[in-house]
């Protein structure tokens, strides 16, 4: 039986998704919730403060609540004081969107970023989101990692993504998805090129710490026409050092130190 607070926080990742905020009918026929369950689930979110209704339309939004205390635990931990400077560095040096996810349990989080394209064209996605492992440089620099077979049940469990959601080449296949996996183990980063996105490509390396263990994943991002599978190859030695950098600089943050 599906508890309140699960119910609650399935409402909340729902709300996520549409900014533009959503009718109580809409909401509950998406959720498969009885009309006054989700009616009443929303309201004590209102009161809590983590949403609000529309007056004009009637929809229901989320507020920036859950935003504030998530940059504030960010704040707290200290990890964008840490990796920032490092991230910056490498965004400057690449020209493209550099960003850090963490591992939290079974996912990856996308939680600092640095813009280094000054003109042109701007690929800069969410943060703060679940990171897709099948269709991304940062899932794959992940799964590398790890022994084949836990890989494998931590997608089965997420679910491939379709190029419908990502990329026109986006994986959809174990035996795909190990093709890619074992490029990224030889070569100590992963690559993609219109896997997550259409014209974009991307690339990853693991954050290890000395124990080995993998606390986290630094990644590059941008156009195909900028950031060509020649290109992806120039940077991985400034990739993988801002890897080395960040594993260096993690004791200096409690949330990293918390994933060693």
């Amino acid at each position: 039986m599906t508890s309140i607070l699960e119910r609650s926080f399935k409402v909340l990742e729902h709300l996520v998704a549409h900014p533009e905020g959503l009718a109580l009918s809409a909401l509950a026929t998406d959720l498969q919730m009885p009309l006054s369950a989700t009616h009443r689930l929303l309201s004590e979110l209102i009161r809590c403060g983590y949403a609000r209704q529309d007056q004009s339309h009637g929809n229901y939004t989320l507020t920036i609540k859950l935003v504030s205390l998530g940059l504030s635990f960010l704040s707290n931990s200290g990890v964008v004081d840490v990796a920032q400077p490092l991230l910056d560095r490498l965004a400057a040096e690449s020209g493209e969107l550099v960003r850090l996810a963490v591992v939290d349990g079974d996912e990856l989080i996308f939680v600092a970023k640095a813009q280094g394209a000054t003109r042109g064209l701007r690929y800069d996605p969410d943060m703060g989101l679940s990171v897709n492992l099948s269709c991304s440089s940062a899932g794959h620099a992940w799964l590398s990692t790890m022994p084949e077979e836990k890989a494998l049940q931590l997608v089965a469990r997420q679910g491939f993504g379709t190029p419908q959601e990502f990329g026109p080449k986006a994986v959809t296949s174990v035996k795909a998805l190990l093709v890619y996996l074992r490029a990224a183990r030889k070569r100590g980063f992963a690559m993609i090129n219109e896997v997550f996105a259409p014209a974009m490509s991307a690339m990853a390396a693991p954050v290890r710490i000395g124990n080995g263990t993998v606390i986290g994943v630094v990644t590059i991002a941008g156009p195909v026409v900028r950031l060509t599978d020649a290109r992806m190859l120039s940077l991985g030695p400034a990739l993988l050092a801002t890897a080395e950098d960040v594993a260096h600089a993690s004791g200096a943050s409690a949330l990293l130190r918390r994933r060693a």
